[in-house]
């Protein structure tokens, strides 16, 4: 049974009453508020082992842990590419990211071209902002965007061309933004870093102290969640932080020995600081404790010799596990099934693509007929009501522009299917075969031994692969 569209829960009245009692009937969760808020905080190349929540006791990311603590992890989470504008593509359409013609980063109008991707997430494609701001949600972007609209890329459309009332990013996007002065704490002023930026128009440029950029999102995002509480409208906001994206230029004071790990160490550190106003924000105010879906994320795995993979074998535009196995945090408390709080959830698979489903259906929003998501709702995992295991499998491309090393070259194809994860060149050769469960580094290759299992995935991994329009063929 959906849940119906109701009015913000402050407007006392009987259909809200019957709203909120429908949303906890469907959910099977206690009854709280109808249509709950959304928050999507999605960090930027932060690997599976980059909060010492999952694992890397280095970093000190005091307030994701504790957010952690009072929420639900997930060690299963995978997202739709290794590398930055596909996984995003991911995250806003519930689509494969190739449907759209966008499979790895975008860059220059002729570095786009070099590569055979678009220049800009196509408009026409389904946005979660689109639906829900079709539903009566007051929908918000501050951060990072890179699905358009960056280097000499100046004719994108705006960011609130996808389903957005109000955006405010940085170098990779357009409309109002943020630029970062990169301070080197020898004495001398900083240096402006815009990749060209500064010279597209399209919105006002404040420049901000790079250690900083992170907070200055993060409080806009607060005055937008504060107005979309006076106007009685329910939000969804993205806070897209490019940290802990290069380059590392943390607080002076956060820089330890200067090297490559110690500086991005500095920047975690910095970040989860400025996390902290966001997190206080939501849980000082009874109204949105009780009613607000917090979602953490990464966008695709580290970037080798600054952050870490955890367990996993590989990094940042690899198809291995290291490439786009992310940590994935709930933070949900008027919602959460009480006995999951703290806990993790080791088994259900999900994915990026999976985000959209998923939010819709704890707002009660209805999927547009005629659309093929790839995605899957997994909202009773998130709310720890259910252990919910995948029904298809998982696809991914590796970006063009990241072929691996000339003597021991990349897979290009990925496929996973419960606990077997099959990867491949693109003319089928060279299959590497694993089994999850047991070996989550990737480290025993069982394509000799599985052939039948090999010959199954690799049949349907190549289907998608030719298929015209990037949709799976079963």
């Amino acid at each position: 049974m959906p849940v119906p569209a109701v009015r913000h829960s402050r407007l006392s009245s009987l259909r809200c009453l019957l709203a909120f009692v429908l949303l906890g009937f469907t959910l099977g969760v206690p009854a709280a508020p109808a249509r709950p808020n959304f928050v999507f905080l999605l960090i930027d190349d932060m690997g599976y082992g980059d909060m010492s929540c999952y694992g890397d006791k280095d970093v000190q990311t005091v307030h994701l842990d504790q957010l952690a603590s009072e929420g639900l992890r997930f060690t299963q989470f995978s997202v739709a590419s290794p590398i930055c504008s596909p996984s995003r593509t991911g995250f806003t359409t519930g689509q494969f990211p190739v449907r759209w013609g966008i499979t790895s980063y975008l860059s220059s109008r002729q570095d786009n071209n070099d590569r055979g991707i678009v220049q800009w997430l196509n408009p026409a494609a389904p946005t979660l902002a689109h639906l829900l701001q079709q539903a009566g949600y007051a929908t918000g972007h501050f951060g990072k965007w890179h699905m358009g609209g960056q280097r000499d890329v100046g004719d994108a459309p705006l960011i609130t061309s996808y389903g957005f009332d109000k955006s405010l990013t940085q170098f990779e996007g357009l409309g109002d933004r943020i630029l970062p002065l990169c301070d080197a704490c020898d004495g001398k002023p900083p240096h402006k870093y815009a990749l060209g930026s500064d010279t597209l128009g399209h919105g006002n440029i404040t420049w901000t102290n790079r250690a900083k950029v992170t907070g200055v999102f993060v409080q806009h995002a607060i005055e937008f969640m504060k107005q979309a509480e006076k106007s009685g409208k329910p939000f969804y906001v993205n806070v897209w932080p490019d940290d802990v994206h290069s380059p590392f230029f943390p607080p002076c004071d956060l820089r330890g020995d200067g090297s490559k790990r110690q500086r991005f160490l500095g920047v975690v550190r910095a970040m989860d600081e400025q996390f902290e106003q966001l997190f206080d924000f939501l849980r000082s105010d009874p109204a949105l404790r009780t009613n607000t879906i917090l979602i953490v994320a990464s966008d695709n795995g580290p970037e080798p010799g600054a952050g870490i993979a955890g367990p996993f074998r590989g990094h940042k535009g690899n198809l291995y596990e290291g490439g786009f196995r992310e940590p994935f945090i709930i933070w949900a408390p008027g919602f959460m099934n009480p006995a999951a709080v703290g806990a993790t959830n080791d088994r259900s698979v999900m994915s990026g693509v999976d985000v959209l489903p998923s939010v819709a259906r704890l707002a009660g929003v209805k999927l547009p007929d005629g659309v093929e998501f790839d995605g899957e709702d997994f909202s009773r995992a998130w709310l720890g009501r259910e252990i919910q295991l995948r029904s298809r499998p998982l696809f991914w491309v590796r970006p063009p522009d990241r072929p691996g090393p000339a003597n021991d070259r990349w897979p290009d194809l990925a496929m996973r299917e419960g606990n077997w994860k099959l990867l491949l060149m693109a003319d089928g050769t060279e299959p590497q075969l694993y089994d999850l469960a047991h070996d989550v580094a990737e480290a025993h290759n069982l394509a000799a031994t599985h052939p039948d299992v090999v010959e199954r995935m690799q049949r349907e991994l190549l289907a998608w692969h030719h298929s015209p329009d990037g949709r799976p063929t079963k």
